[in-house]
């Protein structure tokens, strides 16, 4: 039997107005249908409905990791600063991390991912081959000290999230354990309603071999992915690999130097010399890890920054300043070539063995034509970095390549032995010898399931929620007096009795209208009225999503109800 939720007796609150500083749509009807309310600056409060939808988000996640044998634990939040050390991610996190000390002056953080603790559980737990593999997850609250939260929860400093670690003494098992992680995700997002994708990523700062995300497209996501419509190509633009023959140096004249004065940019020099912005070679100096480095493109295209910070993680990348060229002769503001440069040179495939360029020639208002890479300079190393643009060629099959933006949803890793390294997490062996362990780890955004859900769903009047994860199953609304209020009690104790979850809207002193309105905009899938025609024990219900309308008895209502 289901608990009838009443409206008179439940804090439930809504808007009539959008927060003034609601930029998404589920930032602005999480808070305007008494969902969520603002504690601090990406900090928030998950009010009664709000809580319902996330514990059901919760409870499905639970399910599917149950399914392939994952064990719940849950590690503290506020956690020593050793491990951390120890892995170098004390620091590496930088300015994200929450640090703290306590009274005797020890350092503590509080918890961004918890892969140091599991290692040192596993460590504490396990010490036979015979005790692996194993699963273990936590849906805990996570935090983040984010420069900038927005976005409501899609975007917040504190939040809650589902981590799971696998633990295998072989590379198979390992590839099995991201195997099983890989297709649960996909049954969680089907039975949560997302729309999503999966695609190939980076795995940057965390380390390991292969990496995937699950993302939800949708215009509020922070994350571009490709997709290609010939193949089933499909990756986070971070991800998106260029496959470029080598061309043929040997029609190449030899270099020739030009005076184009006033030319430090790109577009200025194609305009002095009337060429297209692609036949020239942008060099870009940005410093990693303090060492300034060169970063080669066409000139027709930008650097990611984001995507080189990932390829070159956890090394620190950044744009050079003016003073960063003071005691540098060699590097001429405006004009640097690649030719003679006596600093570290990254190049994007695009910038191939055999291409010839018109570049810097490392002097004041002067150029350099057929400068012919691997002929004129060495690419010391090559990375996909540039901004990736619609019709670029997929790697796979070489269609153009169509650009969304995303939410991501869940990411997940083979880690390999980066923490069991770290921790000397071994286990004895068959053969009675120590096995180095080998890790997975597997992340789920919980509250930002719920906004991106939001996102998808949600139509002009409000929320629409999917059935798996709404806070009632049927939203009935009193509209009238006694008669209508007392039928629709009766309603919901015969709806809850066969285990149907009510959300009864049975507020005294509510205009109808205003019902209404709130019915719509919380979102539940069903909505059944109690209205002018009571007396003659019809009722009418409305499919949230559709906004199909049906008049029923009561009878064929609640057996409509009770057969879903």
């Amino acid at each position: 039997m289901a608990h009838v939720q009443r409206m008179s007796t439940m804090m439930i609150k809504t808007l009539r107005d959008d927060p003034a500083d609601a930029e998404t749509a589920s930032h602005r009807l999480l808070v305007r249908a008494g969902y969520v309310r603002r504690s601090s600056a990406g900090v928030w409060t998950w009010l009664p409905l709000g809580k319902k939808v996330l514990d059901n988000v919760s409870r499905v996640v639970r399910e599917e990791m149950d399914a392939i044998g994952g064990q719940e634990v849950l590690l503290p939040a506020l956690l020593p600063k050793e491990p951390y050390e120890t892995s170098g991610r004390w620091e590496e996190y930088g300015d994200l991390l929450f640090r703290l000390r306590d009274r005797k002056g020890a350092d503590y953080l509080l918890g961004p991912t918890h892969e140091e603790i599991f290692t040192l559980t596993v460590k504490d737990q396990c010490t036979s081959y015979k005790d692996l593999p194993v699963i273990l997850y936590q849906i805990q609250t996570k935090y983040r000290d984010e420069a900038r939260p927005r976005s409501g929860v899609l975007r917040g400093r504190e939040f809650q999230m589902k981590d799971s670690y696998s633990f295998d003494t072989t590379d198979e098992g390992l590839a099995e354990s991201y195997r099983l992680h890989r297709a649960a995700y996909r049954r969680i997002f089907e039975r949560l309603g997302l729309d999503h994708r999966v695609v190939s990523a980076v795995s940057g700062a965390m380390g390991g071999s292969a990496s995937e995300e699950f993302l939800a497209p949708a215009q509020a996501g922070e994350d571009t992915f490709v997709d290609c419509p010939a193949c089933d190509y499909a990756a986070n633009t971070e991800a998106v690999t260029t496959v470029v023959a080598p061309a043929d140096p040997s029609g190449h004249g030899p270099v020739e130097e030009l005076d184009t004065p006033d030319t430090p940019t790109i577009e200025t020099l194609a305009e002095h010399l009337g060429v297209p912005a692609s036949a020239t070679l942008k060099n870009l100096l940005v410093k990693v890890d303090g060492k300034i480095t060169a970063v080669g493109v066409p000139g027709d295209r930008e650097v990611d920054l984001g995507k080189l910070g990932e390829h070159l993680a956890p090394a620190v990348v950044e744009l050079v300043t003016a003073d960063d060229f003071t005691g540098r002769p060699e590097l001429v503001r405006g004009y640097v070539g690649p030719q003679g440069l006596d600093i570290p040179y990254i190049a994007d495939p695009r910038v191939a063995p055999g291409t010839s360029w018109i570049t810097g020639a490392n002097k004041p208002d002067t150029h350099a034509r057929n400068v012919v890479c691997g002929r004129d300079f060495t690419v010391g190393r090559y990375l996909d970095v540039v901004v990736v643009e619609p019709g670029d060629p997929c790697p796979r099959c070489g269609a153009g390549l169509e650009i969304g933006r995303a939410i991501e949803i869940g990411h997940i890793f083979q880690l390999g032995r980066k923490y069991a390294d770290a921790f000397a997490l071994d286990v004895l062996g068959p053969q009675g010898k120590p096995v180095r362990v080998t890790m997975g780890s597997y992340g789920i955004g919980v509250s930002r399931a719920v906004a991106a859900l939001a996102e998808q769903t949600h139509d002009e009047a409000g929320l629409c929620w999917p059935r798996e994860v709404a806070p009632a199953d049927v939203h009935l609304v009193a509209a009238g007096k006694a008669l209508q209020t007392d039928l629709a009690a009766e309603l919901a104790g015969r709806l809850a009795e066969a285990g149907v979850r009510v959300l009864l809207d049975d507020r005294a002193g509510v205009s109808p209208g205003v019902k209404f309105t709130d019915a719509e905009l919380i979102g539940v899938p069903s909505i059944l009225v109690v209205g002018r025609r009571a007396g003659e024990g019809v009722v009418e219900l409305k499919n949230r999503r559709t906004g199909e309308k049906e008049e029923l008895t009561v009878d064929a209502a609640v057996a409509r109800l009770t057969a879903r």
